[in-house]
């Protein structure tokens, strides 16, 4: 069964918020490093089936600049190299 994921980019309004947020939604590993080095590592090795929606990206890059940007991308490039990960985009949408 595939897991589904909503991230909101109005809870990312700095890096800290962002891995903190993620771990939690994600449940990521108590030794997660809170970067996006450690981000893609865990998603690399996710196993089970999981679907990743994010809604109000526009407000995660008006925070967040070019990491909010990289962050995203990064994403994106998990849906393609870890076949287990899907992704949604919304700019600004609340589903």
């Amino acid at each position: 069964m595939k897991r589904h994921v909503t991230l909101s980019g109005n809870r990312m309004k700095t890096k800290t918020d962002l891995h903190t947020y993620l771990a939690k939604k994600l449940t990521l590993p108590d030794h997660y490093g809170k970067n996006l080095d450690a981000l893609h590592d865990c998603l690399s090795a996710y196993s089970t089936p999981l679907h990743i929606t994010v809604t109000y990206t526009e407000r995660l890059k008006e925070n967040l600049g070019d990491y909010g940007e990289t962050f995203l991308q990064l994403l994106q490039d998990m849906a393609e190299e870890n076949l287990l990960i899907s992704l949604s985009v919304y700019a600004d949408k609340q589903l």
